[in-house]
């Protein structure tokens, strides 16, 4: 699903080639956290400079499940990092801080997931468009769709993926409603090694 941008100018005409910067940029983002659902650029020039002519605040805010994350990048700091900003500067700042913003939002959520969720480790075996089967601890198939991917990308999924999952009742039975590659190494586990009396912790609230 592609994600709407929308670009807005204040007390500037609208500029191709600074909308193609800024998509560039923006695309980027989108690779990166492919569950944002919208994001809202915009570009105002402040006054001009006697030496360096305008200065630029560019503004991002990144809507996601739940939250939004926003990022500025004030005038003032292109001036002093930059001998002569421009508009291309300060977007490629702000989308930067918002590339940061948003990685540390995904090991965030990571990380709630880990602590709150009740999660058992899978292998995925059958793999179609916008769906899913992985092998569980107990030996059954359980259905997921690729929006339960969380922390990873569905398309790199290939059969034999080791992954951890969560597991919840859905409309017609039993689904993993969260599927996940486990960056810390026991992923890499043969499920057959796995101990399967033990379970996982439980918390109080799954992460969406």
């Amino acid at each position: 699903m592609q994600t709407p941008l929308k670009i807005a100018y204040h007390n500037m005409e609208p500029s191709e080639a600074v909308e193609t910067a800024i998509r560039e940029r923006f695309d980027k983002l989108a690779k990166l956290y492919d569950r944002m659902t919208a994001c809202r650029v915009s570009v105002e020039a402040l006054h001009r400079q006697h030496r360096t002519g305008n200065v630029y605040d560019v503004h991002v805010v990144m809507v996601l499940p739940g939250r939004e994350l926003a990022v500025s990048r004030q005038p003032q700091e292109a001036q002093e990092k930059y001998a002569n900003p421009d508009v291309y500067t300060s977007i490629r700042d702000a989308f930067a801080a918002a590339e940061r913003q948003l990685k540390s939002f995904k090991t965030q959520q990571r990380g709630e997931v880990k602590r709150h969720d009740m999660d058992v480790q899978g292998q995925i075996t059958q793999l179609a468009e916008d769906h899913g089967f992985l092998l569980t601890n107990t030996g059954g198939l359980l259905y997921f769709h690729r929006n339960s991917v969380i922390g990873g990308n569905f398309d790199d999924f290939t059969p034999g993926t080791k992954v951890h999952y969560v597991e919840a009742m859905g409309d017609t039975g039993p689904t993993a409603s969260k599927v996940w590659v486990d960056v810390d190494g026991d992923s890499r586990r043969d499920i057959n090694d796995l101990d399967l009396e033990s379970g996982g912790e439980s918390g109080a609230e799954a992460v969406s």
